[in-house]
């Protein structure tokens, strides 16, 4: 519900607007002549003044430079009718200068010094000299009045420049802050994840212990009894197949839950990023050959430390995910990128993307939206590429498909581990 115009007209009210009347107001009442012109130029003035900061384009600087000559000539017009020289509104060219000073730098604020003293010393040319004469005291009172006009512009903008240097400090350190802020989120994020990888690691591996013993019992048992039953019992040794099939099946969820359990353990040796990919691309276009996907490499990524094994199953899971997110005859693709000493490797899908809602829930271990899923297999991706020291993201939007990004550091110094692990997924 928007609010009423008075209601707006308020806001744009400030106790500054008040004072400026104010100060106009006693001008003109402090006017020997108190003439139609005199006031009209008075009232002019002051709404320029009060107007001036709540007008957008006035914030650009050609509009800021023609907002200070309109009260130029605003004060110049008063100053000419009033008197001239001897005008009691000499002061009024305080407003521009004082404008440019806080808007422009020292030779902005010099340009309009010498504008507004231009500008009064122009009603020289006015004057009768048949019956005026201008002494040397007259023109000391002229150069005091010049000079006043210089030092307060000076002063004005020695104030502003202090204050956009702070403004600059201030601004630079809210965006320090917001940076620090958002690598302490993610930090903070990266540290839960891997606390919940850990806890759940030992689940899993206690778990898959104690189901590994039965289901070997049941898988026996299973084989026995398919052996043992009369030909003629067809719907008997089906069902014993079915056991089998089953506890097979069981048996490789198991295998997958020691393998998400058991602690990875990297062997950095330098590999050539594009070999690592174009492996997991062939792997997925034998898998999904339904789904054309293309290549956009960088040549400006040179061979850097990773464990090739470990990073070909992360594009490989990647890579076999926006396939099975591609409808048949789309495109995937994969893109690489470096800068800031990082190897960026997007993989691209435009299927049919992820729930905002889900988004930071897809790399939690056992989370998935496949029927037939484990949610295995982007929590091991995170576990190897947090591993290596880098890091995963994802953008996405439903009906227009996503992108995974995985970041690697090109240099460094050691791994968070060694050794070889199982597959990922």
């Amino acid at each position: 519900m928007s609010a009423p115009p008075s209601a707006r007209w308020l806001r744009l009210i400030r106790p500054q607007d008040i004072v400026w009347l104010l100060l106009f107001a006693v001008l003109g009442a402090t006017s020997p002549s108190r003439e139609a012109w005199e006031m009209g130029l008075l009232a002019a003035l002051a709404t320029v003044q009060i107007v001036e900061p709540k007008v957008p384009a006035a914030a650009s600087p050609r509009g800021r430079i023609l907002w200070i000559v309109l009260k130029l000539a605003l004060g110049y017009l008063l100053i000419g009718y009033t008197g001239g020289l001897v005008s009691r509104y000499f002061p009024v060219l305080l407003l521009p200068v004082v404008s440019a000073a806080t808007t422009f730098g020292v030779v902005g604020t010099l340009l309009f010094v010498l504008l507004a003293g231009g500008s009064y010393l122009s009603f020289l040319l006015f004057l009768d000299w048949t019956r005026y004469e201008i002494g040397p005291s007259e023109i000391g009172e002229l150069a005091l009045r010049i000079t006043f006009l210089a030092m307060v512009g000076n002063l004005a903008n020695t104030l502003a420049e202090d204050l956009r240097v702070q403004s600059e400090q201030n601004r630079r350190t809210a965006v320090q802050l917001a940076e620090a802020n958002r690598q302490l989120r993610e930090a903070e994020e990266a540290v839960r994840r891997s606390d919940r990888l850990a806890a759940l690691g030992q689940l899993s591996a206690g778990l898959a212990h104690e189901l590994r013993n039965p289901l070997g019992t049941i898988k026996a048992s299973a084989e026995i009894l398919e052996r043992q039953v009369s030909a003629e019992n067809e719907v008997a040794r089906e069902m014993a197949g079915f056991i089998g099939s089953e506890v097979d099946r069981t048996n490789s969820l198991v295998t997958r839950f020691l393998q998400f359990a058991r602690p990875l353990q990297v062997r950095l040796e330098t590999a050539d990023l594009v070999q690592v990919l174009d492996r997991a691309v062939s792997l997925v276009e034998r898998e999904a050959p339904r789904v054309s996907i293309y290549r956009n490499y960088s040549p400006e990524i040179a061979p850097f430390p990773l464990d090739a094994e470990l990073m070909e199953r992360v594009f490989y899971n990647l890579l076999l995910n926006a396939a099975q997110a591609t409808p048949e005859g789309g495109a995937v693709t994969v893109k690489t990128r470096a800068g800031g000493g990082t190897a960026e490797v997007a993989v691209i899908d435009r299927g049919c993307g992820i729930e905002p809602g889900l988004l930071d829930s897809i790399f939690n271990p056992f989370f998935t939206t496949k029927p037939d899923g484990v949610g295995l297999g982007l929590a091991i991706v995170a576990k190897i590429v947090d591993e290596h020291g880098g890091k995963i993201t994802v953008e996405s939007e439903p009906g227009k498909g996503s992108v995974f990004r995985v970041l690697l550091p090109m240099a460094r110094s050691g791994a968070r581990g060694s050794g070889v692990p199982e597959p990922a997924a």
